[in-house]
This record gives structure tokens, C-alpha cells and sequence, in this order.
């Protein structure tokens, strides 16, 4: 009888890490380009409580940096190149981003609904 307690919490505990791997597996991507001193969309909407990868493709012929304070996030991206940024589930709200190397360039902002 004590080996079946123990058993049972085990199972759930290892099915919720199986969940969670699955949950940020199964992520979804969204592409941002800059390109002409901005970056596009400048606002993107993205569904709260779910982990994401933002695609952040420079067109553009100088390195930018996509950094953002909130989100904890900064990669520089050489031109011509692309990155991801990995982001965990998001809280509703909004999340703004920019580009650290050109403060002229409009800030953006992910929201999470």
C-alpha cells in the first residue's frame, strides 16, 4: 500500500513534465523583418499562456541589435541574417522591443492576448 502512494504521484508528476516538454515543443513562430529603420509588423499579437519564437530577419546593411527589457532578450543580427528568440508563455500584456543600435528606429511591441 505505501509503494502505491508513491507510485502515484510519480506518474503525475512525470506526466506533467511530459506535458510541459510537449506544450514548448509545439510552439509557434512569428516572423518581425527590419528593414528601412523599422521593424515589420511594428506591433505583433500573440496568444497569452503559450511559449513562442520570434523570427527577427535583418534586410537591412548594418547590424541591429533586437532587444527588449521586458522580455528579458538581446541578440544583435548581422545583415542579411536571421535569428530566433525564444520566449516563454507570456502573461497578457504588452511587451515592447526596439533596436539597441539605432535609437532613432521606432520601438515595437508584442502583445499577448
Amino acid at each position: 500500500m505505501f509503494v502505491r502512494r508513491l507510485a502515484i504521484p510519480a506518474l503525475a508528476v512525470f506526466g506533467a513534465v511530459a506535458l510541459a516538454t510537449a506544450a514548448y515543443a509545439d510552439n509557434s513562430t512569428v516572423q518581425l523583418r527590419y528593414e528601412n529603420h523599422h521593424f515589420s509588423p511594428a506591433n505583433l499579437t500573440v496568444p497569452a499562456g503559450a511559449p513562442l519564437t520570434v523570427k527577427v530577419m535583418n534586410a537591412s546593411q548594418e547590424t541591429i541589435e533586437f532587444e527588449s527589457f521586458r522580455l528579458n532578450r538581446e541578440k544583435a543580427v548581422e545583415p542579411g541574417e536571421s535569428i530566433a528568440v525564444r520566449l516563454p508563455a507570456l502573461s497578457a500584456g504588452s511587451y515592447d522591443f526596439y533596436d539597441d543600435f539605432h535609437q532613432d528606429v521606432p520601438q515595437g511591441s508584442i502583445i499577448a492576448k
